[in-house]
């Protein structure tokens, strides 16, 4: 029987700072923020919180299109799959584990709930329509990675500014 590895994670929290937005030598946009999410266990009598950070990487026209909603505070769903950079410096080994974004959802503002959309990179249900092409002043509802190209595909609807809860 063959053995089947899977590299999947999906976390809910809160942006502990802005997103900061660079680009590769290639020219391929790279958002990387990083989410608390807190968590309480039971010690004895008392639940304790407490919160864990995670480094996350949002690669190409989303992570430059969200970039101006990945704010501090706002809270956000993603969904990707762990990955580890290894680099040796002065002899010495290092290595970093993050995430790497295939799905982000911004599901409220910086206290408020309720979902507003995000941007997909996920190939399994592109619906784009082909092009960029966003009203003027909305906020993304999705946007999706065409599955056969792997370039970019378009919105898959808008959400009026005056419906954006932050």
């Amino acid at each position: 029987m063959a053995r089947t590895d899977l590299n999947s994670v999906m976390i809910i929290g809160r942006l502990t700072r802005d997103a900061e937005l660079s680009y590769l030598q290639s020219g391929t946009a790279v958002s990387k923020f990083s989410i608390a999410v807190n968590r309480s266990r039971k010690d004895g009598d008392q639940w304790i919180s407490e919160a864990n950070f995670f480094d996350v990487s949002l690669f190409g026209k989303s992570g430059e299109n969200l970039k101006q909603y990945l704010t501090k505070g706002t809270q956000i769903a993603v969904q990707g799959s762990l990955r580890q950079d290894r680099w040796e410096k002065d002899g010495q080994k290092f290595s970093k584990v993050y995430i790497m974004a295939n799905d982000v959802q911004l599901l409220g503002g910086r206290s408020e709930g309720g979902s507003n959309g995000g941007y997909s990179n996920d190939r399994s249900g592109y619906q784009g329509n082909g092009g960029y092409a966003p009203r003027q002043n909305s906020a993304p509802s999705s946007y999706d990675m065409s599955p056969d190209t792997g370039s970019f595909g378009g919105f898959g609807g808008d959400i009026a500014e005056d419906n954006i809860p932050f």
